[in-house]
């Protein structure tokens, strides 16, 4: 049964006449008639009597004339949406970023997708970096937002920037008043950092343990948010990507370049191979408009 034989049994059973039927569909007549025979096929009897002068249901065919309005109002209806999605007229879309990106620089892209296409809703989940990458394999989100990952197998990942990380510092401090800093600089006071597993800590660590320096935390915490904090209030030091240079300034501390050695990581786009249209057009905004931040 196809949805062709339905639309030709239903503009037969409502006009009850085939010429009215054939003028509404824009079909010929041996085209309606082959149409109404298949179905009968399908079905296995007799959907309508037809004679020189009339047309009417068979009891079957007063039984499927109910059932085939409504199976061709839900087929219209999801063809409808279907067209708005592919026009993004109509859609959902759920996002994963890992907080420092989702803080800082989705809002303002995410703004952008808004003016384009009002009508797609975003969920956005910010996660660790590492659950970023979990949920775009499980496919729980259609696009993740993170830190390279070490290896994608099948995901695919699309640059976006190299962040450096910049040195964080209270605002009344003397390393407020350079122009750049040095770990050796940085590491005479207290530092503070994410806790583990945090990307941004591993990739710390990591840096530092090349040059032979140990990284001395006196404080940790689970959100940047805190960590800002704690800076501006005179707990410490610490460095953070350059995405976060706007959000610990807010939080009331001050952000120096930071050098010897320096810190970095691509933070990019993970998908899967295939994307809806919907993905496809916030992909291509956040392209378009998120670049490096600097100070």
């Amino acid at each position: 049964m196809t949805v062709k034989q339905l639309r030709a049994f239903l503009a037969v059973a409502q006009t009850l006449s085939f010429t009215q039927a054939c003028e509404r569909l824009h079909l010929s007549q041996p085209a309606l008639s082959l149409a109404i025979k298949g179905l009968e096929e399908t079905l296995g009897g007799k959907l309508l009597i037809r004679s020189t002068r009339s047309v009417r249901l068979t009891p079957e065919g007063e039984s499927l004339l109910p059932l085939a309005k409504h199976l061709l109002a839900q087929w219209d209806n999801t063809e409808e949406r279907l067209r708005q999605r592919f026009t993004l007229q109509l859609g959902r879309l759920s996002v994963a970023a890992m907080p420092s990106f989702a803080c800082n620089l989705l809002p303002a892209a995410l703004v952008q997708f808004r003016q384009q296409y009002p009508k797609i809703n975003v969920t956005v989940h910010d996660v660790v970096n590492e659950e970023v990458t979990d949920m775009v394999r499980s496919r729980q989100v259609e696009m993740g937002i993170a830190f390279a990952p070490e290896g994608t197998g099948s995901l695919l990942f699309t640059p976006l920037f190299e962040d450096h990380f910049v040195a964080v510092v209270p605002r009344s401090s003397r390393q407020a008043q350079a122009t750049q800093l040095s770990w050796a600089d940085l590491l005479t006071h207290d530092f503070i950092t994410l806790q583990r597993p945090s990307l941004v800590r591993r990739l710390l660590e990591q840096a530092l343990q090349q040059q032979e320096i140990a990284l001395p935390v006196a404080f940790e915490s689970h959100q940047l948010s805190t960590v800002g904090r704690m800076v501006a209030d005179g707990l410490g030091v610490s460095a953070v990507p350059s995405m976060c240079i706007q959000q610990m300034h807010e939080l009331g501390a001050h952000c120096v370049p930071l050098t010897t050695p320096g810190v970095s990581c691509r933070v990019g786009i993970l998908t899967q191979q295939e994307l809806s249209v919907a993905a496809q057009a916030l992909r291509d905004v956040l392209l378009d408009t998120v670049q490096a931040p600097s100070l």
